[in-house]
């Protein structure tokens, strides 16, 4: 008998094994995304280090490569020639005894301020935070210090510098994620910190050695959780020779549609101090906070150093703290957002960062179609045989437009939807995924409907889709708007429709199939 019960518990196991191995099977051919970066396994979030040389973009992540959920973080690594597609690297950055690798940034040290390197390598020093679990267990509020790293092999191995940290805890429990940039005008280094709610800015001459210059962002945006992964560069605005500075801060929760969100400011930078735009100013007091993404899945967006010809290119965080750790992936979890490049738009109302994708996806367009539809209440825009919806590009223009609601459907054949579009009556964008599959996990995930409001009617609008398995990146109107959204359907979405309950409008679809392995 006990041989039998033996054996039976041995079987038990063993279809429970298979059983295992074919959901994760199974997740990893329905879930996996085709072009956007997600991890070969384990958990991933902020993007890190991001930095071109030589040819190559680097990015880095927060990581943890021994589970699906936070723990212990190391920085992750995976590298470019196009920002599109990527080419997952071994582990950069490991845990030590001063505590966990969160985030932090990468820059070329073309001078070799640092010493780092020599006459024939210019080294490439990260900067990240220290967060010492030991200290948070007692109690303790300095449990985050900011040290470095350097590396003269573009990144294959790395170095820790001897006497971390550089930069040791003032007394705050979140001080964290520093963002360092060469200011080429003062001919220094600049750390842009996060401090709970604030910015700190920090100068060096040696990238080891620094001091407090200002603080910024006190009753100022968004202040609905604490602030995270802080960016600052110089920008020129569109169509003029004028430059401002734009500061991106992330926060966790406190989005425009609740969870992690990112928002920004512009104004000037002096090399101590951030002031915002007086006509940026104009803008918060309507706005309260401007965001860089309303959609819920885009967090933790910051750029590269060194990229060529001087443009500015973000990528972020594909998920929302909401229920990051709960999606239906085992294997892995999470993904970047679409490289993106952005610019500054000035308006009567403001300013407008706009960001849209990389123009390096441009070249895996493959299969393709065109053609304009006259639209009546129930339209047929996309079937399965003209092009894969699992990895496509569509621009999409609207025009005659009248006050009333254009909703997009991208569809399978289970019924299930994501449902997204422009309501030009209560004059907002808007993306429901209620119905788009598994939505049973996680907090907030389903409802409520995310929207992003719009300052008028529109008679005309453009719409650019980017569209993987389990994601929806969508820029309005040349990215003046945009929306980031993840999904899990049990089926492939396979086809694209849109009603309508106005008449007279025409739409033009050109759309692209991408061929990226």
């Amino acid at each position: 008998m006990k041989k039998i019960i033996s054996s039976l518990i041995v079987a038990s196991v063993f279809f429970s094994n298979l059983n295992a191995q074919s959901d994760s099977k199974k997740e990893e051919q329905l879930y996996r995304p085709n072009f956007h970066f997600s991890p070969k396994k384990g958990w991933m979030n902020d993007p890190n280090g991001l930095y071109y040389k030589d040819g190559v973009y680097h990015l880095f992540f927060q990581h943890y490569p021994d589970g699906n959920k936070w723990g212990p973080m190391h920085w992750g690594h995976v590298t470019s020639k196009d920002l599109v597609k990527w080419e997952e690297q071994p582990i950069a950055l490991y845990p030590d005894d001063l505590g966990y690798i969160f985030s932090g940034s990468a820059v070329v040290d073309k001078n070799n301020t640092s010493s780092f390197g020599d006459s024939k390598n210019n080294p490439v020093v990260a900067v990240y935070t220290y967060h010492n679990p030991n200290r948070e267990k007692d109690g303790k509020i300095d449990v985050e210090s900011q040290g470095i790293a350097y590396s003269l092999d573009n990144s294959k191995t790395w170095t820790k510098y001897s006497a971390n940290p550089v930069l040791k805890n003032p007394g705050i429990r979140d001080f964290r994620d520093p963002k360092v940039f060469w200011d080429s005008k003062r001919q220094q280094w600049i750390m842009v910190l996060a401090a709970q709610d604030r910015t700190h800015f920090y100068a060096s001459k040696n990238l080891k050695e620094w001091a407090f210059q200002s603080e910024f962002g006190k009753d100022l945006g968004g202040h609905g959780g604490v602030w995270e992964c802080p960016d600052l560069f110089p920008l020129k605005v569109e169509g003029t020779n004028e430059e401002k500075w734009v500061l991106i801060v992330n926060i966790n929760p406190g989005g425009p549609n609740n969870g992690s969100a990112g928002q920004y400011f512009v104004g000037d930078f002096d090399g101590k101090t951030f002031k915002i735009d007086e006509h940026f100013t104009k803008q918060l007091q309507k706005e309260k906070a401007a965001w860089l993404d309303w959609g819920k899945d885009n967090y933790a967006s910051v750029s590269f150093d060194n990229v060529p010809q001087g443009k500015r290119v973000i990528i972020g965080w594909m998920s929302n703290w909401e229920y990051a750790q709960e999606v239906p992936t085992e294997a892995w979890r999470s993904s970047t957002t679409m490289a993106r490049e952005v610019s500054l738009k000035k308006t009567k109302d403001g300013y407008i960062l706009k960001n849209i994708p990389v123009a390096g996806l441009k070249n895996y367009q493959g299969k393709s179609i065109r053609k304009k539809i006259n639209l009546k209440a129930e339209n047929k825009l996309v079937s399965p045989s003209e092009i894969d919806l699992t990895k496509a590009v569509l621009d999409l223009n609207l025009k005659k437009m009248t006050a009333g609601t254009y909703s997009f459907s991208l569809k399978n054949s289970l019924g299930e939807e994501v449902v997204f579009g422009i309501d030009n009556k209560t004059k907002e964008l808007f993306v429901d995924r209620s119905k788009s599959g598994k939505t049973d996990f996680g907090k907030n995930y389903s409802t409520p409907v995310t929207k992003a409001p719009l300052n008028q009617i529109y008679s005309e609008a453009k719409i650019k889709l980017v569209i993987d398995k389990t994601s929806i990146e969508i820029f309005f109107n040349d990215g003046e708007k945009v929306l980031t959204e993840i999904f899990f359907p049990n089926e492939n979405f396979s086809e694209l429709t849109l009603s309508t309950d106005t008449k007279g409008s025409s739409l033009n679809i050109d759309a692209h199939q991408l061929d990226i392995k």
